[in-house]
């Protein structure tokens, strides 16, 4: 697919795209109203993309959501198309970014919904700003501190060796100009998902074309440097959500392990978990006819429940 034909189709299939100034940056968003038919029952969503992605990720997504609900996504400071900045990147600064956006473009309640680290964003910013979701959608959380807890004390003066040695900026400039190609990227995301039959010319301009962008080189050194800003706990944050929770995740996750899931699902009652055959780490793009199955299933179910405690209350 040529540039042209992919701009055509991020046009025409990914909602009414805009850019936004926060904190001086410029932040790209797109944004589909809902059908008028169910304009009155609304509920907004609002989309998070996973590292390295955009919202271009979920371009099978957003038309079909729209139907339902209105929905909004947009690209995380130095992802996509917003601005590929220097500066202390970490999950509070992106759920601050999400916060503020929220508050400037939605300002009611909202379905928030994120695949991978935009799961551990939405999940933090639920935890930070509570007002500003109804239900909270998880495709393959991550829990980076659990994984150094792992990580024996004796050994751990190592790593933090080789992590230095790899935050190295000209390391980082030589490694990053050799995995943006189109075909490294390719074959990339063919580990992401077992079923390859999305992964497509599409998917791959979606995923090589932001690397191109003036200041993406810096963004990763300063991303890299960052890493502490990662480390939040998946667990502990979970325990302090007390709104509807959608676990979804891949039995073929070869990216973050499933056996997460499991673990996650114990911590609180209002997570309601599905563990999927024959999926990856992006099961709303690989299989999105499913996905929008089980999500349109738990938010009518979500909806029904609150109804009914409404009625019995009354009753009362």
């Amino acid at each position: 697919m040529v540039q042209s034909d992919f701009r055509n189709f991020m046009k025409q299939n990914l909602g009414n795209q805009r850019d936004w100034i926060w904190h001086g940056w410029h932040i790209h968003y797109t944004f589909q109203r809902v059908a008028k038919e169910h304009k009155s029952v609304d509920i907004p969503i609002l989309l998070l993309h996973g590292f390295g992605a955009s919202l271009g990720h979920w371009r099978h997504n957003i038309p079909v959501l729209s139907q339902h609900h209105t929905v909004y996504a947009l690209d995380l400071l130095g992802f996509g198309a917003s601005q590929k900045v220097y500066t202390n990147y970490g999950v509070p600064l992106w759920s601050e970014l999400v916060y503020d956006f929220w508050n400037t473009f939605i300002a009611q309640p909202c379905i928030l919904i994120g695949n991978s680290i935009g799961s551990l964003i939405a999940l933090n910013t639920v935890v930070e700003y509570p007002m500003i979701a109804k239900g909270l959608v998880m495709l393959s959380l991550p829990d980076i501190c659990a994984r150094q807890k792992l990580i024996p004390p004796k050994i751990q003066p190592l790593i933090n060796t080789l992590e230095n040695l790899f935050a190295s900026p000209l390391l980082i400039r030589l490694i990053f100009y050799l995995v943006r190609q189109p075909s490294i990227i390719r074959r990339s995301l063919k580990l992401a998902y077992i079923d390859h039959t999305n992964v497509d010319d599409q998917l791959v301009n979606i995923i090589s074309l932001p690397p191109r962008d003036q200041g993406a080189v810096r963004a990763l050194i300063a991303l890299t440097k960052s890493v502490s800003n990662f480390s939040l706990s998946a667990t502990e944050l979970l325990q302090q959500v007390n709104i509807p929770i959608l676990l979804l995740w891949g039995k073929g996750d070869r990216l973050i392990p499933p056996t997460l899931a499991t673990k996650f699902s114990q911590i609180n009652p209002k997570i309601e978990l599905k563990l999927l055959d024959n999926l990856g780490h992006c099961l709303h793009d690989e299989n999105p006819n499913l996905f929008h199955q089980l999500l349109f299933q738990w938010w009518f179910y979500q909806e029904c429940y609150v109804n009914v405690s409404k009625v019995t209350e009354r009753n009362l």
